[in-house]
């Protein structure tokens, strides 16, 4: 009974006696796979429910920055995998199609995005605040203004574009990795081990959103003191909440 669940799984999905692939495609499709189904979501779960760790006395303990380093490093290590990936099938793919199309397309779609992502960081403008205010030539401290700290128009483009499209790149993950699978006829186990991956991932954020929410980053940073200079400004995203001073401070 064993041997033949493990004859099934290993089986292409179309049932195929045979499943085989050149190296190239089969490592590009695993680098593909760390990198955009992998990291990618990663580093967005942690940069939405992770700004504020736990056992750290928030909002004693500000700006802890292990969110930032974690979701710039994963996104970083994204794009360098993503560049591997996409030269070992430069100009050498031997499969045809419309799903081998728009698996292409949206691969390369994808891809352009992360740049994109990676630009867009370097361009969100100034910090700010306590913690990095603003320096004369002399290295004294003319004030605390900042892009972010005051919630600047540029800050809020920022934002805004930022995480539309790291969502917008998370949704066409899901259909490219489908049909770069469809494509090769991968065994049934990866199709298997995929969902299970993605049902992890739905039910981990669930619960986060559910038990955790997901704090204002400004909040997270600065505290909830509401005569902060950015604090009139809506926290940008859907589920994002705010804590009001005064139920900070009871706690």
């Amino acid at each position: 009974m064993l041997d033949g669940l493990l004859t099934w799984l290993a089986s292409p999905l179309s049932g195929a006696l045979d499943h085989a692939i050149g190296a190239r495609i089969s490592w590009h499709g695993r680098l593909m796979v760390l990198a955009w189904g992998v990291a990618v979501p990663l580093a967005i779960l942690l940069a939405r429910y992770f700004k504020v760790v736990p056992r750290q006395d928030w909002p004693r303990e500000l700006d802890n920055k292990f969110w930032w380093h974690s979701h710039r490093a994963l996104n970083y290590g994204a794009v360098i995998l993503g560049c591997v990936a996409v030269a070992l099938v430069w100009q050498g793919d031997r499969y045809a199609g419309t799903a081998r199309n728009l698996h292409g397309w949206l691969g390369w779609s994808i891809f352009s995005l992360g740049l994109l992502q990676v630009l867009g960081g370097h361009l969100r403008g100034t910090k700010g605040g306590p913690s990095a205010p603003r320096l004369g030539t002399d290295g004294t401290v003319l004030d605390l203004c900042g892009d972010h700290y005051d919630m600047t128009p540029r800050r809020v483009a920022f934002e805004r574009v930022h995480k539309a499209l790291g969502y917008t790149m998370l949704m066409l993950v899901w259909i490219t990795v489908l049909l770069g699978l469809w494509v090769v006829d991968a065994p049934r186990w990866m199709w298997l081990g995929l969902a299970g991956w993605w049902v992890l991932l739905s039910a981990v954020v669930w619960y986060l959103q559910s038990e955790r929410g997901c704090l204002d980053t400004y909040q997270a940073i600065w505290g909830p003191d509401p005569e902060l200079p950015g604090a009139a400004v809506r926290p940008i995203g859907c589920g994002i909440r705010r804590v009001r001073s005064d139920a900070s401070n009871a706690s």
